[in-house]
């Protein structure tokens, strides 16, 4: 007996010596893992305008606690928690397996958590958790930008790798824009923390921590003194306001009315808020710069005068006599202008926004030449590539678009209404940015980002001055820079002199001075009925009334920034969008030293 005894002891206490130290070491040891630091996202300049902040959770595995039910209740007395939230708790718990964890809570004050800990020693199974959330510091203004953070879904974590090993509860993760977009780069590693604990599990003694990485910060192209400003802008507005540099093809602002705050989504949206946000006829959760598909109106005509003139199908001097309307075929095609403009050369045409010539223009051109135009200047084509995935193409309509697309031959009529921005053509404002952006810098390629262009601008012009065969980076769109060149002035006409559609938005003072084109896009189909009518705006069922465009660049004389406005319903662009516009290029032009500051310095440590 005593031989066998020993014998026993050997065994367990030598042969089986690692076994037994490892279950008493997951006995004695716990390990927790925290939630990884998101990384920051910074402004132009620095700023952040999405961080972290510290959230206090308390969470609880129901299979390490004795009785659940009791734990409950003493939860419910320290944290006064209603009826309804213990019943979600227990909702939650019969959902899940015995050993998921459960977040009771998932914003506690400093005062509950100090509390909780306080009585932890009674709540085993209680498990206090100083978790990491997002915190955007310009609420609404970045929405459709950044996009949110909410908690990762079990798609989430089938579809990401990172994010499946990563994981604790609470993990938040990007939901959309580029929180979404540069999710494995922002979401950084977890910190490790291994401590003894007794036989009630209570924490007596921290053995080791191994600190996670906080995820990378991203700067973007931004500026968030003109973001705010467009915010501002569009307040009470549904509708759009994007910023371009004509060299960089950098991002200055990007800003969709209505918008939501991203910071409701940090500890799940309430249902009521989340129906309110997708039964609000104004769309505030989508991004209209990139996903809102309108018809262009005449913030089209640029590009139709220019794929005319490079196809020589016309000459500047090309005279049309405008009444207020056409026949052909026997369908009335009307001009916005009662009794017409009278005798109309191109550059008055573009000036005064004449339909009558433009329909006529339209029709010696044709609609596969005009496409062919539009497409190389951005039009039906995503514009920030990689970087939304919400991001849509739009329609640059053709003969052969339409007999695949809808299975129909296309018609003459079609052409002339896609000459002034009607019919089949979908455009998002963005992409009229990028148009408006290449016809303001000569007519040259550019590659639109949201991420700072650090080349310097001097070499980038140089480059857009090269023959097209040389140049590679940023190529000629244009076959003849004249032609250009006679297009921009004709916009500055339209801004700049009287019986321009843009005429009582301009500004005097050569450094603010800009040149634009405005649009008026129709909703609906107007009946005879309705244009002798002749009502005025307010008259008109907010639904029914068209939108306003406006599509710009300057300073004038030496061009460095190209926007879009849209006002949807706002009625006419001369009178809605482009006044916004006004104000917008003042605050952009008074922006631009500090800008040039930053990119000097960033080209020189380069």
């Amino acid at each position: 007996v005593f031989f066998g005894i020993v014998g026993r002891l050997f065994y367990l206490q030598v042969e089986q010596n690692k076994k037994y130290l490892t279950l008493s070491d997951k006995n004695r040891i716990r390990e927790n893992k925290l939630p990884p630091v998101r990384g920051e996202f910074k402004d132009y300049f620095g700023k952040t305008i999405a961080g972290n902040l510290d959230v206090y959770e308390l969470h609880v595995i129901p299979e390490q606690v004795e009785d659940f039910r009791i734990l409950i209740t003493r939860v419910k007395q320290i944290l006064n928690l209603t009826d309804k939230q213990v019943d979600k708790i227990y909702k939650i718990k019969n959902k899940q397996k015995p050993w998921e964890t459960i977040i009771i809570s998932e914003n506690l004050s400093w005062d509950e958590f100090s509390k909780i800990n306080y009585y932890l020693y009674d709540l085993p199974g209680l498990k206090p958790v100083i978790s990491v959330g997002r915190n955007y510091p310009y609420n609404e203004s970045y929405s459709h930008v950044l996009g949110y953070v909410a908690y990762a879904s079990q798609k989430d974590l089938s579809s990401n790798e990172i994010i499946n090993e990563r994981h604790v509860p609470g993990l938040r993760v990007g939901k959309n824009g580029l929180e979404k977009t540069f999710e494995n780069e922002l979401i950084g590693t977890n910190t490790i923390q291994r401590f003894e604990v007794n036989a009630y599990g209570k924490r007596i003694n921290q053995l080791e921590v191994q600190d996670g990485n906080q995820g990378n910060s991203l700067r973007i192209s931004i500026d968030t003194e003109i973001q705010n400003y467009t915010y501002e802008l569009l307040n009470g507005e549904a509708g759009s306001i994007s910023v371009m540099d004509i060299y960089t093809g950098e991002i200055i602002a990007m800003n969709s009315s209505p918008s939501f705050n991203p910071n409701d989504f940090l500890y799940g949206i309430g249902s009521k808020k989340w129906k309110d946000l997708n039964q609000n006829p104004f769309k505030p959760l989508i991004n209209k710069t990139i996903s809102g598909l309108y018809s262009p109106g005449s913030t089209i005509k640029p590009i139709v005068a220019l794929s005319a003139l490079e196809h020589d199908v016309i000459k500047p001097g090309m005279t049309v006599r405008c009444t207020d309307s056409i026949d052909f075929y026997g369908q009335k095609f009307h001009c916005w202008k009662k009794k017409g403009h009278g005798y109309m050369n191109l550059k008055n045409a573009i000036k005064q926004s004449c339909d009558i010539y433009f329909y006529e223009t339209a029709r010696l051109l044709g609609v596969d030449r005009l496409n062919e135009t539009a497409r190389k200047f951005g039009l039906g084509d995503i514009v920030l590539k990689d970087f939304f995935d919400n991001e849509k193409k739009g329609v640059v309509p053709s003969t052969k678009w339409k007999k695949e697309a809808i299975g129909q031959n296309w018609y003459l009529g079609e052409t002339l209404i896609t000459g002034i921005g009607q019919g089949y053509i979908q455009t998002t404002p963005l992409q009229l940015t990028l148009m408006t952006a290449q016809l303001a810098n000569g007519g040259n390629k550019i590659n639109p980002t949201i991420i700072p262009n650090n080349e310097k601008i001097e070499n980038i012009m140089d480059q857009m001055k090269l023959n097209q065969d040389f140049a590679t980076n940023y190529p000629s769109l244009v076959r003849n820079k004249e032609n250009v060149k006679f297009v921009l002035d004709a916009m500055f006409r339209s801004t700049n002199e009287v019986l321009g559609t843009s005429y009582r938005s301009r500004i005097e003072d050569p450094k603010y001075q800009f040149a634009g084109k405005t649009g008026t896009a129709q909703v609906k189909r107007i009946t005879e009925e309705e244009r002798e009518l002749d009502r005025e705006l307010d008259q008109i069922p907010y639904k029914e009334r068209d939108h306003a465009w406006f599509i710009a660049f300057g300073p004038y004389k030496n061009p460095r920034y190209a926007l879009t406005v849209l006002v949807e319903h706002g009625g006419s662009g001369s009178s809605a969008a482009a006044p916004i516009a006004k104000k917008l290029f003042k605050k952009i032009i008074d922006r631009h030293e500090e800008r040039e500051k930053i990119r000097t310095k960033n080209t020189i440590s380069l």
